[in-house]
């Protein structure tokens, strides 16, 4: 169960933005909901106009919950703090009344009497009988708690801020003298006015964060920045001319390059807002079998987490993985320049959330040139990720070529994994499989790189990054592990293992399509998972005996 509590974005956190935090920047009618679950919060940020329905959906897009097990509760997140420092965090229903948080206060500070206790906002004392959702309805609401003592106060303003000295005797802080009487203990209080006048954005890019454990990637904070500061200073998104879907340059803050490319999901081939004039999708399957319309942006960002550097995990700092796919990120999306058959709002709803990568700096592709010019290391480092990927959609115009350094050496770059880690094999595509260098046997290094994939715990780091792969996919992606790493064992070229994966024809099943339907002839109906992939396992063996050299 998702149970949800909403509260007001106060506005002086609009003040202090940082690419660094969970949510990026905040937009004035955002509200911060939270998701309790399993004994987790997790935050979200919506904004005040979405529906119930489509909070729903975005929790069910981003964390795997369905619909149906989510209950919504319309709760206020409340913070009450005292001059004395301390603070008392509340989850109460919007109809409750002052009264009631008084007592929730005294419950939990016991050296607090309902009598004792004034609350205001704004600096007017509230009533018992207020109802929360009367005060809260605006942003810069703030609940202060006031305790009725006698006391000394002392304000003198300094430039925007103000300082309060209080003087007051404290029966939970209180210091005997030699006369038993209580001492009177000094706090200082200052509090900053918020700017009143600030400019309202008409754009944002903000990363979409489902664990807060999750540590944003230096490159990746750079990514998000760049970007927005391209669309502050007035450039707007470029719509690509190419591909099927709708994909977006996205431009510095000089105008002068790209530095990023953003793809809606609601813009992807067969989607409902597809600007290349596609049908839109009757039945949710994607251009490729196997693959989902709307998840586009999820392959995206997996490919990039799946594609570990050669020393391991990727930390912190780390950039560039085995076979060099762009640093990419799911983010929200908002400015004018998108896609809006409807008409563009600066609004919830025209929200755009996709998968931002970062730009590449190239001399074209290779469908541009012959492939006798890419070193063999660089073809093999994208086999690599795409037989493991299972990708349906490799072909020479998405892998980039770049020259790297002063003495000018090819590096490729792959891109576009929307339609990788699907849930069948029945559209692998490798352009690669038919180039010379894919003749060529693995080298060593490649073979340990390999053997150091782990499915299982690949699978379950895309889980903590916040995609539960359907179980189809999961299944796919442990199958096309295992016969990488089978066949590199075996001595098998990329040719020989990516022609497993690969149909000769449109109406003939591929090899492992073949190895699968036998595998499940072969274990009994109602078997384990583990039983099946066993049986997999087995069937594979018998069938790269036959191709080893």
């Amino acid at each position: 169960m998702a149970n949800v509590a909403l509260s007001p974005v106060y506005e002086e956190s609009l003040n202090s933005f940082k690419y660094s935090s969970h949510f990026g920047p905040h937009l004035d009618d955002s509200i911060l909901i939270y998701l309790s679950v399993s004994g987790s919060v997790i935050p979200m940020r919506i904004m005040e106009t979405d529906s119930i329905a489509s909070v729903k959906l975005r929790i069910q897009t981003f964390k795997g919950f369905f619909v149906k097990k989510q209950k919504l509760s319309n709760l206020l997140a409340i913070t009450v703090r005292t001059v004395c420092g301390k603070e008392f965090e509340f989850h109460v229903e919007r109809n409750r009344n002052v009264g009631y948080v008084k007592q929730q206060i005294a419950k939990k500070g016991k050296e607090f009497d309902l009598k004792d206790q004034e609350l205001t906002c704004g600096g007017e004392a509230l009533e018992d009988q207020r109802l929360l959702d009367d005060i809260c309805k605006y942003n810069d609401a703030v609940l202060h708690l006031l305790v009725k003592r006698s006391a000394k106060v002392r304000a003198k303003t300094v430039e925007k801020d103000f300082e309060l000295t209080i003087e007051a005797s404290s029966s939970f802080e209180k210091k005997a003298n030699i006369g038993g009487e209580y001492q009177l203990s000094e706090l200082s209080l200052t509090h900053k006015i918020p700017e009143r006048k600030q400019l309202r954005r008409n754009f944002l890019v903000e990363p979409i964060i489902v664990n807060l454990s999750i540590k944003l990637p230096l490159v990746i904070e750079e990514l998000i920045k760049t970007t927005s500061d391209g669309l502050q200073i007035g450039n707007k998104p470029i719509q690509s001319s190419e591909g099927s879907g709708g994909a977006y340059f996205m431009q510095d803050s000089s105008g002068l390059k790209y530095v990023s490319v953003f793809k809606p999901i609601d813009e992807e081939p067969m989607a409902v807002n597809n600007p290349q004039g596609l049908p839109v999708s009757v039945d949710g399957e994607g251009l490729k079998k196997g693959t989902r319309v709307g998840q586009g942006a999820l392959r995206e960002v997996a490919a990039y987490i799946l594609d570990h550097p050669k020393e391991g995990p990727r930390s912190y700092d780390k950039e560039n993985g085995f076979a060099g796919v762009p640093p990419t990120v799911m983010v929200k999306c908002l400015h004018g320049g998108f896609n809006y058959p409807e008409g563009y709002d600066y609004a919830s709803k025209s929200f755009k959330i996709g998968s931002l990568q970062k730009f590449r700096k190239n001399i074209g592709s290779c469908e541009d040139m012959g492939p006798r010019a890419f070193p063999v290391y660089e073809v093999h480092k994208i086999s690599v990720l795409d037989i493991r990927l299972a990708n349906a959609d490799r072909h020479a115009g998405n892998i980039l070529v770049c020259k790297d350094g002063e003495d000018g050496q090819i590096v490729l770059i792959p891109i576009d994994h929307g339609y990788c880690l699907p849930e069948s094999f029945e559209d692998c595509t490798f352009d690669w499989l038919y180039w010379p260098q894919a003749r060529e046997p693995y080298s060593t290094d490649t073979i340990d790189y390999i053997k150091s994939l782990d499915a299982e715990a690949d699978i379950e780091l895309l889980k903590f990054h916040g995609w539960d792969l359907p179980l189809e996919c999961a299944r796919t992606f442990r199958i096309s592990t295992m016969l990488l790493k089978k066949g590199a064992e075996k001595g098998l070229t990329p040719f020989s293992i990516g022609s497993i994966m690969c149909k000769d024809t449109l109406k003939k099943k591929s090899v492992i399509e073949q190895i699968i339907q036998e595998a499940e002839e072969a274990v009994l109906p109602g078997s384990s998972e583990g039983a099946f992939l066993d049986s997999v396992s087995w069937v594979m063996d018998r069938r790269l005996d036959e191709l080893s050299p």
